[in-house]
């Protein structure tokens, strides 16, 4: 058969394809246009033939589909179409903030008051005198009363927060901070880059390892309005390293009538010490210290969600809210509702230690964590298809979320060798775009299971999603990956 022959060929196939508009008319999709909109089927019936004329002109298939395979992939590209892209995610990781997988899991009660506010809710309205109000109110009484400061109020998140402060506290001015603070976080947030975007100018003293209180003092002239301090938060210095303490900057500050700024990064409203783990900087502390405004979000180790609050002097706070970045940076009915959930449960320690997902997971014992691996070791071992590994050891989490860097967690973990045939990477990409989705690492060649970062009631679910990747065809996989 000649070149020119094998064109006229695959010609006649494509020409035997169903027609949309024909297909929209035919009995068999009535089914689809009952539970789906027309528009929505057309397009999926599109992709179809879109798929089986690649398929005949690669030479993949050599007959043209019938209009019930056409229909068929169409509703499979419906369903996979309709489920949703932010999902749950069960986090095996071992990364207790872990950015990537939303941070902070919300308390129950947070939970709760996310629905409740859902609806109409009095937002920005007092219900007693029946007048407007400020949104911040729902929680600046709250932080007022765990921090001890006398104002403060609460923006989208902690850069904003240290964005809003610098525009309306410090623009055309100078601002002084140690060139070991000048930090980089998660998403390329620099805060050279923040300080250029709020139009103050930054002056670098001191060295990266070493800055001293005269170093501060010698960079002081009439333009000077503040000094910065910014916590480390995904890195630390260690080693031959010094900086001033914040009470001798805060004095220095006010003897010559300039601001204090401290941007604690994550924040923590209880000592987290105690779970043997290094101290983070508490508001409280840097208020008692002198600090003069205290930035840090709401959705690393407070546990709540994505915000930054901003606490610090009545008037500054007054200042703040009436700046035009206020408004662009403001939180919504939904944020506003869970963080003042989660700060409730912080007026009782206990109740914030044993609802608070973060401190929880923090200051669970390595014990539990264990018996909660060998849960699911035992589960997963039943599994036993011909070459699975399963087996438990002792490892590490991470806290996350830019907090306590380089701090190891003691844990427990079930690592899992997949059967021969099966790549580890590819069992652990059908973990995660599974129903349940399932987030694991991989390390020694294995899928790695962290039960610090697994709560108990999820452990059925994530041996259902092995089982299920696990036991998918090869056909199911291709199929994924062409989506």
């Amino acid at each position: 058969m000649s070149p020119a022959d094998g064109d006229s060929d695959r010609h006649d196939l494509l020409r035997a394809l169903p027609q949309v508009g024909a297909l929209l008319e035919a009995e068999v999709v009535r089914g689809l246009l009952a539970e789906h909109p027309r528009e929505l089927v057309k397009e999926a019936l599109r992709g179809a033939l879109d798929e089986a004329r690649a398929d005949l002109l690669s030479g993949g298939r050599t007959d043209p589909p019938s209009p019930e395979d056409v229909v068929s992939r169409a509703a499979e590209l419906l369903a996979r179409a309709a489920v949703p892209s932010l999902r749950p995610v069960i986090n095996a990781t071992g990364v207790v903030i872990h950015t990537g997988l939303g941070r902070a899991p919300l308390a129950a009660p947070a939970v709760e008051a996310l629905r409740a506010a859902a609806g109409y809710c009095n937002l920005e309205v007092r219900l007693d005198p029946g007048e407007r109000g400020r949104r911040d109110e729902h929680v600046a009484d709250l932080l007022c009363r765990l921090t001890g400061a006398e104002a403060a109020t609460v923006v989208n998140n902690n850069a904003g927060a240290v964005l809003l402060v610098l525009a309306e506290l410090a623009r055309g001015r100078r601002v002084i901070v140690s060139r070991g603070q000048l930090i980089e976080i998660g998403g390329s947030f620099r805060l050279p880059d923040i300080m250029a975007q709020s139009g103050c100018t930054l002056v670098e003293v001191g060295t990266t390892n070493r800055t001293h209180l005269p170093d501060y003092e010698r960079s002081l002239d009439g333009d000077t309005v503040a000094f910065l301090v910014a916590h480390h938060s995904n890195y630390r210095i260690i080693g031959f390293h010094e900086e001033p303490a914040l009470k001798d900057l805060a004095d220095l500050a006010h003897r010559h009538g300039l601001l204090l700024l401290h941007d604690l990064g994550s924040g923590a409203l209880v000592d987290v010490s105690r779970f043997g783990v290094a101290r983070e900087p508490m508001p409280q502390d840097s208020l008692a210290a002198g600090a003069d405004i205290v930035c840090f979000s709401t959705d690393k180790m407070l546990g709540g969600p994505q915000g930054g609050v901003i606490l610090g002097r009545p008037d500054l706070i007054a200042r703040l809210r009436r700046n035009p970045l206020a408004r662009a940076l403001r939180v919504d009915k939904l944020c506003l509702a869970a963080l003042e959930a989660t700060l409730r449960l912080y007026l009782d320690e206990p109740t914030a230690l044993a609802q608070v997902p973060v401190l929880r997971a923090l200051a669970e014992p390595l014990s539990q964590v264990r018996a909660r691996a060998e849960r699911a070791y035992a589960d997963l071992a039943a599994l036993a298809p011909t070459g699975l590994l399963v087996r438990v050891e002792d490892d590490v989490a991470r806290v996350g979320g830019g907090s306590l860097p380089e701090h190891d967690l003691p844990s427990a973990v079930v690592k899992l060798r997949p059967p021969d045939g099966l790549p580890v990477e590819e069992l652990a990409r059908r973990l995660r775009v599974g129903d349940p989705s399932v987030y694991p690492r991989i390390a020694d060649d294995a899928v790695v299971f962290d039960l610090r970062t697994v709560r108990d009631d999820q452990i059925g679910d994530l041996v259902q999603a092995v089982a299920a990747a696990l036991s998918a065809p090869p056909a199911d996989t291709a199929a994924l990956e062409s989506e």
